[in-house]
C-alpha cells in the first residue's frame, strides 16, 4: 500500500513539475523574446539621430543585436557578432510589413537555436536590417529551478509515504488482533470468536467474515464429532452381537446349534460389512473424489437398474426418453438404488419412478405409496445414521446411511435431493441440471 501511495504521489509530482516548467517555460520565452523585441526596436531608432557602427554595448545579457546594409555587410553589432557572418539573411513578411521572427538553429557564427527577429530601416542607399536573437528556453528553463521542484517533488513524495505508512499501520492494528486471536484457537477451543471492532468498514467486515468462517468450522466439527460417535456406536454393535453370539455358543458348545450360530453371525457380519461399504463410500465423497464425467441417459439407466433385480414390490416406471446430463454413472446408479431400496421398504405395494426434463434439468422422481415423512421430519431422514421408528421396524439391519450417500452424490453432481409433498407415501425428488 505504501509503495502504490509513493507511486501515485511521484506520478501526481511529475503532472504537476510538467506543467509548472511549461508555464515558467512560456514566461521565460516571452520575456527574452521581449527583451530582443525592445532591444531591435532602441536600435532601429538609433538610426533616427546618428549612424550605429560597430560594437553596441548597451544590449542586455544574453541577447544579441547585429546591423546589416544595404549589401548585407555586417556594419555594427554586439561584440559577439559585430565580426561575424550575418546572424540571418530573412526579409519582413508581406503579412507583418516591417518585422519578421523565426526560430534559427542556429543562427549564422552562433550555437544552439535562437529566436531572432528583424527590423528593417529604410535608407536613401538602400534599407539596412537590424536582426535581435533571444536565447531559445531550454525544457528545464534553469537548473536552478529544475532542482528546486525535484527536491520538492521528493519531499512530497516521502511525506505521502511516511503518512501513509502511519495509517496504514494504524488501519491494520486491529488485523494483527484478529491475527493474535486467530492463532490461539485450536480445535479444542474452537468455540472462540474474533473481536469486531466497532466502526463499519473492511476491518469489521473482515472480522465477521472470520467469525462466520469459524461457526462454519465449528459446525463441521461438531458434525465429525456426532459422525465419529455414531459411526463408532453402530460399528461396535454387530461387533459386540457376534462376540456375544460366539461367547454364549462357546459356553454350551455340546449342545450349541453351530450352524445356526454361523449363520448369525454371519447376518451380523453382512451387517457390519455394509456399515464399513457405507462410510468409505462417504469417506470418499467428503474427500470430492471424482471420475471422469459422461452422458448419462437418465430412462436407459433406470430401465436397466430394474431389469437387474427382482424386487419384492410393483415398480411402474414413467420415463421421458432423452432425459441425458453428464455426470458419474456408477454414482448416479448408486443414488437410485439406495432411493429405489428405501421405497421398496415402506411401500405397502406399489413404488412409482418418474423421469423427465423440467426447463433443462432432469429430474428423477421415487414415489411410494407407504406411510409417507411427516414434514418435520423430511431432513431428518438425510442426517448419517438417523433412522425414524417406522424405518427400524421395517429392517432392523439397516445402516442409516443410504439417503445421506444419495443426497451426497446429487450434491456432487451440482443438483439436490429433497422429500417433497405428495397425497400419498414419501416423494424423493432429484433434480440435476443437464448442462455441467
Amino acid at each position: 500500500m505504501t509503495v502504490i501511495a509513493g507511486a501515485v504521489a511521484a506520478l501526481v509530482s511529475a503532472v504537476l513539475i510538467t506543467m509548472i516548467m511549461v508555464g515558467v517555460r512560456g514566461r521565460a520565452s516571452d520575456y527574452e523574446r521581449n527583451k530582443a523585441l525592445s532591444t531591435a526596436l532602441r536600435v532601429a531608432e538609433q538610426f533616427r539621430s546618428r549612424p550605429v557602427r560597430g560594437e553596441i554595448g548597451d544590449a542586455p545579457h544574453g541577447i544579441a543585436v547585429q546591423v546589416l546594409d544595404a549589401r548585407n555587410t555586417v556594419i555594427a553589432g554586439t561584440p559577439d557578432t559585430v565580426h561575424g557572418p550575418p546572424m540571418a539573411t530573412f526579409r519582413p513578411g508581406v503579412a507583418t510589413g516591417f518585422k519578421d521572427a523565426q526560430v534559427l538553429c542556429p543562427p549564422g557564427g552562433m550555437r544552439g537555436c535562437r529566436w531572432v527577429i528583424e527590423f528593417s530601416v529604410h535608407r536613401p542607399a538602400g534599407d539596412w536590417e537590424v536582426y535581435a536573437a533571444a536565447p531559445n528556453v531550454p525544457w528545464y528553463v534553469n537548473g536552478g529551478l529544475l532542482t528546486f521542484l525535484v527536491s520538492t517533488a521528493l519531499l512530497l513524495v516521502l511525506l505521502v509515504c511516511l503518512r501513509t505508512w502511519r495509517t496504514i499501520d494504524r488501519t491494520l492494528a486491529p488485523v494483527d488482533g484478529i491475527r493474535r486471536e486467530l492463532t490461539e484457537i485450536t480445535a479444542s477451543k474452537s468455540g472462540r470468536r474474533v473481536t469486531v471492532p466497532g466502526n463499519r468498514d473492511e476491518i469489521r467486515w473482515l472480522a465477521e467474515a472470520v467469525n462466520a468462517t469459524l461457526d462454519r468450522l465449528d459446525a463441521a466439527l461438531a458434525k465429525q464429532r456426532s459422525f465419529t460417535s455414531d459411526a463408532s456406536h453402530d460399528l461396535r454393535s454387530p461387533i459386540a452381537a457376534a462376540r456375544t453370539q460366539l461367547e454364549e455358543a462357546l459356553l454350551y458348545a455340546d449342545d450349541t446349534d453351530w450352524p445356526h450360530t454361523a449363520r448369525t453371525v454371519l447376518q451380523t457380519l453382512d451387517r457390519l460389512q455394509a456399515i464399513v461399504t457405507d462410510l468409505l463410500q462417504l469417506a470418499r465423497l467428503d474427500a470430492g473424489a471424482w471420475q471422469d464425467t459422461e452422458p448419462v441417459d437418465l430412462a436407459a439407466m433406470v430401465t436397466i437398474e430394474l431389469a437387474r433385480s427382482d424386487r419384492g414390490k410393483r415398480i411402474v416406471p414413467h420415463l421421458q426418453e432423452g432425459v441425458r446430463l453428464h455426470g458419474d454413472r456408477l454414482r448416479l446408479v448408486r443414488l437410485f438404488t439406495n432411493l429405489l431400496d428405501n421405497a421398496e421398504r415402506h411401500a405397502e405395494s406399489r413404488v412409482d419412478v418418474t423421469v423427465r426434463d423440467e426447463d433443462g434439468v432432469a429430474v428423477l422422481e421415487v414415489l411410494d405409496d407407504g406411510a409417507g415423512i411427516a414434514p418435520a421430519e423430511r431432513e431428518v431422514v438425510f442426517q448419517r445414521f438417523a433412522r425414524l421408528k417406522a424405518g427400524k421396524a421395517r429392517d432392523a439391519n439397516g445402516t442409516g446411511l443410504g439417503l445421506p450417500i444419495a443426497r451426497e452424490i446429487a450434491r456432487a453432481h451440482g443438483g439436490t435431493l429433497k422429500v417433497e409433498d405428495s397425497d400419498r407415501g414419501a416423494r424423493f425428488v432429484l433434480r440435476i441440471p443437464r448442462k455441467p
